[in-house]
């Protein structure tokens, strides 16, 4: 009898470790879509990492999370400070603001601008003055905040260690963070199949075909998919947060380089100039690169619910303390939050 109950509790102990590990995922790879001007000459879209265990100090200096705070998302971006990375809190990434009851439900430009300057006059003092605001061809700072007005995002979230992010920090912290930016073999793409490997070492690989060896943000959220059929140990989940409307047109779905070619016909005025090198990309783009990437039923988080991306049970521990107390006081607000909050739990990715 003795034995018995001793082993119904290790099987009770041994579901519910399991269980507490399945709903404690650390990280997600953010496939973020084309969108604004650039999105005409290269639909190849953005991809960024997300941490729930490591957070910033400054936009360069990171350090472990403090209970209660979000994490941060760490990503490669061109002309910002001369430097390789930088690093945002989560909320202030999406929507620039560090109150989830401050996201509007519609902008328009002067909105987007406004919470942008305010969020960079208090949390982006430290990259200096000598940083432009940034616009349609000239990079800034303003692409670090308020991504969710330009586009929608897909979270691929995995599971990660404590052991692993403290290397990860220590790692950043210690390397020289110069940027050597480069759209061929040194891009968003290429920096974050880089940690991917620290993660998950040999899993990610430049490939000469397709797009001609370059590294692109579809490609590298393909490979995390089929890294995860064999792996079902980090529990890869899907989720999608929409992108708020009102301040550009809806973002469209990222693409390869050949895939944008052919897709957009500007294969056709490449056909006339070298009907071999055209042949070849359509090729390219038929036999390697497509990418399907399962999207069926993907989780929708919104701005109240984002504390589910950390893997919390709890959605309202994204909301701080003064804005629980706000919600708790106000009907409408938490009847909205209640409807914003998933039903279902996230897909895994097929």
């Amino acid at each position: 009898m003795r034995f018995t109950r001793a082993y119904l509790f290790l099987a009770i102990f041994t579901i519910a470790l399991q269980m507490s590990s399945h709903a404690s995922a650390q990280a997600a790879l953010l496939l973020e879509d084309a969108a604004g001007f650039s999105s005409v000459l290269s639909p190849s879209g953005h991809v960024a990492l997300y941490f729930a265990r490591v957070c910033a100090d400054t936009p360069t200096r990171l350090r472990r999370c403090a209970p209660g705070e979000l994490g941060t998302v760490i990503s490669r971006y061109e002309g910002i400070k001369g430097v390789d990375w930088l690093a945002i809190p989560l909320l202030p990434h999406l929507y620039a603001v560090d109150d989830p009851l401050s996201v509007p439900e519609h902008v328009d430009h002067k909105t987007v601008a406004e919470l942008r300057q305010a969020y960079h006059d208090t949390g982006l003092t430290t990259l200096g003055k000598d940083v432009p605001v940034g616009g349609r061809l000239m990079p800034g700072w303003n692409q670090l905040i308020g991504d969710a007005y330009e586009r929608r995002i897909y979270a691929y979230r995995f599971e990660t260690t404590e052991e692993q992010d403290d290397a990860l920090i220590a790692r950043l912290n210690d390397d020289r963070n110069q940027s050597h930016f480069n759209f061929f073999y040194k891009n968003c793409a290429d920096f974050v199949s880089d940690l991917l490997n620290f993660y998950f070492p040999g899993a990610f690989k430049r490939r000469i075909l397709p797009d001609a060896g370059i590294t692109m943000p579809r490609q590298t959220a393909y490979q995390l998919e089929r890294y995860a059929r064999s792996h079902p140990e980090i529990h890869l989940q899907l989720m999608e947060i929409p992108q708020i409307p009102g301040y550009r047109r809806q973002s469209g779905h990222s693409k390869s380089i050949a895939e944008s070619l052919v897709v957009t016909g500007d294969v056709i005025p490449l056909a006339l100039l070298n009907p071999y090198l055209a042949a070849g990309v359509v090729l390219d783009y038929l036999i390697c690169g497509r990418y399907p990437l399962g999207r069926q039923h993907p989780q929708i988080l919104s701005p109240q619910t984002m504390a589910v991306l950390a893997g919390s049970p709890d959605p309202n521990l994204s909301q701080p303390i003064s804005a629980k107390k706000e919600q708790a006081g106000n009907p409408l607000v938490a009847s909205t939050a209640a409807s914003a909050a998933p039903s279902t739990a996230g897909q895994t990715p097929r």
